[in-house]
């Protein structure tokens, strides 16, 4: 069952991110009308019958700045944008670990949480979670960054998971971020859920914990094709970025899951649990493909990811 903890524990909630919230609900909904979800009829009669109550959000002890900038990346031959949100009392120069949130389809560094800035996650996840430790969880910077539409996969010309690996994180490690012995967190929603699950699988030794929240799983190449053309360029592709068939790959990095019973990703998230190793976390309950979904599984996943890089 999808845990209330979130919902009891952040009382005090802004108007910007019950506003967020709601944008990404109308994404998800587009999403799905434009055919980059499966299941628009299955979505269309439940008619936000899958909606949860708004998460709310509190931040007893302040939040830390954020940091925004760009770099060339010649990896996806462009300029990308990108934010580092550091915990309260911290900034740059501090030396923690790093966590790298990937953002959804159509959207980029600027809104890939949903709710919350890179600084707000951070700062929840620095509270810690009271039902498991009265203890603050470790102090973590999160970055953001833009990588496109290409489901964190190669594509001709535009490698955004090569941009990450081989420039955002050496970036990110100059300034103090995820340098060793500092360790490096994934995380993701949707289409950024898959991408976080398949950085992990890939660089299992740099990856030291994973949080994927609805992530956009597919089964088949016939199944990604029909519903999203361009998220694998061949079948070929499909199998050497496939998050289920590479998810022994994570035996030893704690991974966290969690996806609604309504997601039209649901049957793809559950071959993923049941071919990811043991121990793995993995939350499913009641929720859609959309904003509230998302929201109240990030700060679990945040403090998941916090205890798991102390």
């Amino acid at each position: 069952m999808a845990s209330p903890w979130s919902r009891r524990t952040f009382l005090a909630c802004s108007a910007g991110a019950v506003a967020a919230l709601a944008g990404g609900a109308a994404a998800g909904v587009d999403l799905v009308s434009h055919g980059v979800l499966p299941g628009k009829a299955a979505l269309d009669q439940l008619d936000g019958a899958c909606s949860l109550p708004a998460t709310r959000f509190a931040f007893p002890s302040g939040v830390g700045p954020t940091a925004s900038g760009s770099f060339f990346s010649s990896k996806r031959n462009r300029l990308v944008g990108y934010s580092i949100g550091y915990p309260p009392h911290h900034g740059p120069g501090s030396r923690l670990p790093l966590v790298v949130m990937l953002h959804g389809f159509g959207e980029n560094h600027a809104n890939a949480l949903t709710g919350l800035t890179p600084a707000e996650a951070v700062a929840l996840a620095q509270l810690g979670d009271p039902a498991l430790s009265g203890d603050s969880a470790q102090p973590m910077a999160l970055v953001t960054v833009d990588g496109g539409n290409g489901y964190w996969n190669p594509h001709p010309g535009d490698d955004p998971m090569g941009m990450v690996v081989d420039e955002l994180i050496p970036l990110c490690q100059a300034r103090g971020l995820g340098r060793p012995p500092r360790r490096i967190g994934a995380m993701g929603i949707s289409m950024g859920g898959y991408g976080a699950l398949l950085l992990a699988e890939k660089h299992p030794t740099l990856v030291s914990a994973v949080a994927a929240i609805s992530p956009a799983i597919w089964t088949s190449y016939a199944q990604a094709h029909a519903a999203n053309a361009g998220a694998y360029d061949s079948a070929a592709a499909f199998a050497a970025n496939d998050a289920v068939t590479r998810a022994r790959s994570l035996a030893g990095v704690p991974v966290r899951v969690a996806a609604g019973y309504g997601d039209p990703f649901y049957p793809g998230v559950q071959a993923l649990a049941a071919a990811l190793p043991a121990g793995s976390v993995v939350d499913f309950g009641k929720g859609c493909h959309e904003g509230s979904f998302f929201a109240e599984q990030e700060p679990a996943s945040l403090q998941f990811l916090a205890r798991n890089l102390a």
